[in-house]
């Protein structure tokens, strides 16, 4: 039975996460007080008291979010997993590749921390607010939305950004473009074509300056070979030069998280048990959705890390 850890991406994000983890755990509250160091400020104090308002802005999100992965990974660690000889590849959604790179190795926690603080502030001013969108469209092929995408395309920039699998793909763009390819959608027979409330077009080709931002604050971070393989959100296929993975990070701000496609990977590989290592249940959703063979268990609680021990550590 060969494992995978999986990372959240940002929408897994809850006012409180990892306070239980920090209480019970000392190797937890390390880590969230490293990241707190790492920014200079006290995010943990956002995370665990708010407000809510605070917490759900992309700066503070992608490093809390981060965080609890770490924390949780830690504790692990410290009740004797060795990731290496127990974990076959690792993959993260969007912000969480670099949870997945932070707990292989590829980068510290402190590095790891300050990188997504520069990527959230990249992409939250890389367009002005009111000219971006974010469509779900629930019920459509990937064929569908991308003809779709391209039909609107005299209105501006619109394509497909995440492929999370279970028929649920997300579209990004101008918002009058993404408007009408969400209208098209529903005229095309999709169950739901859904405006997101995001505070910028992610994943899209309008997220160049983040780009830009993200290659010049990878090139001077330091960074390791994995020490399992990730499956990169852009490729869907397995990754382990340090290099290349920097490169791939700064392809995924304005490309496709091919999330559906990494989960079909998993089971071709005969990758069949996905621990989620950190907040919430999103990817553990997916999981079933994506691939029967496949199943997913999150692993976000001190409750979820002994029971996850059990299996991991027999």
């Amino acid at each position: 039975m060969a494992i995978a850890f999986t990372f959240p991406g940002q929408g897994s994000q809850t006012l409180g996460m990892g306070r239980d983890l920090a209480e019970a755990f000392p190797e937890a509250a390390a880590v969230f007080a490293e990241v707190d160091d790492a920014l200079g400020e006290k995010l943990s104090d956002i995370m665990w008291n708010g407000p809510e308002e605070a917490l759900t802005l992309t700066v503070n999100t992608q490093p809390a979010l981060m965080a609890v992965s770490i924390a949780v990974l830690r504790v692990l660690e410290a009740k004797g997993l060795d990731v290496k000889s127990k974990v076959s590849c690792m993959a993260g959604h969007s912000l969480g590749e670099y949870s997945a790179l932070c707990a292989a190795g590829t980068f510290t926690l402190a590095d790891t921390a300050r990188l997504l603080r520069i990527r959230g502030n990249a992409m939250q001013a890389a367009v002005p607010a009111g000219r971006g969108a974010m469509a779900a469209i629930i019920g459509l092929d990937h064929g569908d939305v991308d003809l779709i995408c391209k039909a609107v395309s005299d209105l501006g920039a619109c394509q497909i950004a995440n492929d999370n699998g279970g028929g649920q793909l997300v579209i990004s763009g101008e918002k009058d473009a993404v408007e009408k390819a969400a209208a098209l959608a529903t005229e095309k027979g999709a169950k739901r074509a859904i405006l997101l409330p995001v505070s910028a077009p992610f994943h899209s080709t309008l997220m160049e300056p983040a780009a830009d931002a993200m290659r010049a604050a990878l090139a001077t971070v330091a960074k390791n070979d994995p020490v399992v393989p990730l499956i990169a959100n852009v490729r869907a296929a397995p990754v382990s030069d340090a290099e290349e993975i920097a490169r791939l990070l700064v392809e995924q701000v304005t490309g496709q998280v091919r999330w559906r496609e990494t989960v079909q990977w998993f089971a071709a590989n005969g990758v069949t048990t996905l621990y989620e290592i950190g907040s919430g249940k999103v990817l553990t959703g997916l999981a079933r959705r994506i691939d029967k063979a496949v199943t997913g268990i999150s692993v976000n609680s001190p409750a979820d890390i002994d029971a996850a021990l059990e299996t991991l550590l027999a």
